[in-house]
């Protein structure tokens, strides 16, 4: 797919709670994260994906990069966080506020456009930063669980107000060649999680990040599609110029709540959604599309597919 730029908590849902809801894993983050992300079964007997679990991207086949190399100079701010003439933060303007949530535009809107530069491994200032967030991990309490029908899933375990920091979507960073030789190699059966993000910049060039998590990832790699998504992707850099893929809560979401981003990137964009769709179903075999069971009111019918990689 791809993106173009309190209370006790019953673990079965709805149900009254019982023992139905079996813990098939203590921490599917295997110690990695800040906070430890359980794994429920109650809807069948299948196991979780054997996976090596890595918190942030690592370099792939063919990848331009490796994301772990330090490339971006550091601010000389000798304070416990930065301030709005920070260098990492002057040039685009400050991404967060001081409780780490994304800042709104006029409206309330989030700015969707605007390049978010982290302070990294090379600044002064310290990890309590205001402008150190993605990089941190996860911090909210999730848990991975068995949906009905898409597969695993990903659910809130407390609230998570609008704007905050989720999890990333991280896995392998690939190449161009590396990632169509995967997504042509997958059959009819196998999911797809190879995310290509397509970003526009100066002159009309357009710089693309393959990532695959399908089996080196990190607790995103469980977040299910929906066509009226709660969560939104942007790209943020901190030490390298191959992006994190941060996903932040796009509205407050609820303790229990299945969390699911857009596959095509159009956070709350609806109508481009149908268009871009409605034209990729015109171009491609059929039998490379897969149904949406997102149950959303404006869903497509189908999960978002780019015919780029075939």
């Amino acid at each position: 797919f791809l993106v173009s730029i309190g209370g006790s908590f019953d673990p079965c849902g709805s149900r009254q709670a019982t023992n139905m809801a079996v813990v098939v894993d203590g921490d599917v983050c295997f110690g990695l994260e800040n906070v430890a992300v359980p794994a429920f079964n109650d809807a069948d007997d299948t196991k979780l994906p054997d996976i090596r679990y890595t918190p942030t991207n690592i370099a792939g086949p063919g990848a331009p990069t490796d994301p772990a190399e330090i490339m971006y100079d550091g601010c000389d701010c000798q304070t416990s966080t930065c301030s709005a003439v920070c260098p990492c933060i002057v040039r685009f303007g400050p991404p967060y506020d001081k409780t780490g949530c994304l800042l709104t535009e006029d409206g309330g809107k989030f700015c969707l456009s605007k390049p978010i530069i982290e302070c990294n491994t090379s600044c002064r200032c310290g990890e309590q930063c205001s402008n150190r967030v993605a990089q941190k991990g996860v911090f909210v309490q999730l848990q991975v669980f068995r949906t009905r029908h898409k597969g695993w899933g990903v659910r809130s375990a407390e609230k998570i107000p609008s704007g905050r920091f989720v999890c990333e979507y991280a896995g392998e960073v690939l190449g161009l060649d590396e990632a169509r030789k995967r997504t042509q190699n997958l059959t009819p059966e196998d999911m797809n999680y190879i995310l290509t993000l397509r970003e526009h910049i100066a002159n009309g060039k357009i710089v693309e990040t393959h990532i695959d998590p399908t089996h080196i990832g990190n607790v995103g790699r469980y977040i299910n599609h929906s066509c009226s998504p709660n969560l939104l992707m942007l790209p943020v850099r901190v030490d390298s110029e191959i992006p994190k893929l941060a996903l932040f809560a796009g509205k407050d979401i609820e303790v229990g709540e299945e969390l699911s981003f857009d596959y095509s990137g159009e956070h709350g964009n609806v109508m481009d959604q149908w268009k871009q769709q409605g034209t990729v179903e015109k171009s491609i075999d059929a039998s490379k599309l897969k149904a949406c069971f997102c149950g959303s009111e404006t869903c497509t019918g189908f999960l978002p597919f780019d015919p780029s990689l075939y």
